[in-house]
C-alpha cells in the first residue's frame, strides 16, 4: 500500500505467531503477540522484515485488522502467488515461530473515535482489512458513530470477515457490490462500483461525513472521484492504496 515514511524512532521488534486461520481460500488472518508493543490506531499498519538464513530479507507492509490490545497485532495477508512474503507468512510460518515487525505507522489514514462525524468506509477487495480496524473499533466504543460500509469484491467466496460482518450491531451498515460473481441471495447489480451506488448506501456530501477509502489503485482513483462528484470535500476524503495484485 502507499505508505508514509517510517519514523527514526520507530524500531524492529520480535513477533510470535500465536494463532493463523484461513480467512477466504487465499487470505489468513495472523495473531502476533509483540513484546513492548506500544499500541496503535484503526487504520495504521506496521513493516514486516523475513530473513533467510543465507542473510537474504524481504519486507513488506501490511495493514493491521484489529483495534489496539494489548501487545496483541492482528494482520489479514491476502497470499500473492509469486510474493516473497504473503506465501510464506500464510502457508508456512507456524504457530509459535518468530518475525520482526516495525511500527505503527501511518498517521493520517485513522479513525479517531472522539471525531462525532459519521464516517463512509469504501473497500475494494482486501482494502477491507484496514477498514475492518476501524470497523472493530467502532464496535468497542461507547460512542454510537453511525458507520456505513460499501464493500466491493470479486465473488462471495474473496469476502473476508463475512460471519462478522453479517452480525454487527445497530448503526453500522453494510452493503455489497460484487464485481464478477454474485451469490444466489443478491438482488444488486453486478459490477463496479458507481456513482448511484454511493447515493444509494453512502452518506449525503450535506452530512459532512469522514471518507475513508481503500483498495487497488484504480478502484481507490475512481472511488475518490466519485465522492468529490457528489459533493464531498477532499479534506474529508482518505485514501490507501496498494497495487494492481488485487483488481476488486
Amino acid at each position: 500500500m502507499a505508505r508514509t515514511e517510517v519514523s527514526g524512532r520507530l524500531k524492529w521488534r520480535v513477533a510470535t505467531l500465536t494463532d493463523k486461520r484461513a480467512e477466504t481460500s487465499t487470505a489468513s488472518t495472523l495473531t502476533f503477540e509483540v513484546d513492548g508493543w506500544p499500541g496503535h490506531k484503526p487504520g495504521q499498519h506496521v513493516d514486516v522484515r523475513l530473513t533467510a538464513e543465507d542473510g537474504y530479507s524481504a519486507q513488506r507492509s501490511y495493514s493491521m485488522a484489529t483495534p489496539a490490545d494489548g501487545n496483541t497485532v492482528v494482520l489479514t495477508i491476502q497470499t500473492v502467488d509469486d510474493g516473497e512474503a504473503s506465501p510464506y507468512l500464510t502457508e508456512i510460518l507456524e504457530v509459535g515461530e518468530q518475525i520482526e515487525l516495525r511500527g505503527p505507522i501511518g498517521g493520517w489514514f485513522v479513525w479517531d473515535a472522539a471525531n462525532p462525524a459519521p464516517v463512509l468506509l469504501l473497500a475494494g477487495g482486501s482494502g477491507i482489512v484496514p477498514l475492518m480496524a476501524m470497523v472493530r473499533a467502532r464496535v468497542r466504543s461507547e460512542r454510537r458513530t453511525p458507520f456505513r460500509l460499501i464493500y466491493s469484491v470479486r465473488s462471495a467466496e474473496e469476502l473476508m470477515y463475512a460471519s462478522e460482518l453479517r452480525t454487527l450491531p445497530g448503526g453500522i451498515d453494510v452493503s455489497y457490490r460484487f464485481t464478477r460473481r454474485a451469490p444466489g441471495n443478491y438482488r444488486g447489480r453486478v459490477g463496479r462500483l458507481i456513482p448511484q451506488d454511493l447515493v444509494a448506501d453512502g452518506w449525503p456530501a450535506d452530512f459532512a461525513p469522514a471518507c475513508f477509502v481503500c483498495g487497488p489503485t484504480g478502484f481507490v482513483e475512481a472511488a475518490a472521484d466519485m465522492l468529490v462528484a457528489d459533493g464531498h470535500l477532499p479534506p474529508r476524503i482518505k485514501t490507501e492504496r496498494f497495487g494492481p495484485t488485487n483488481t476488486a
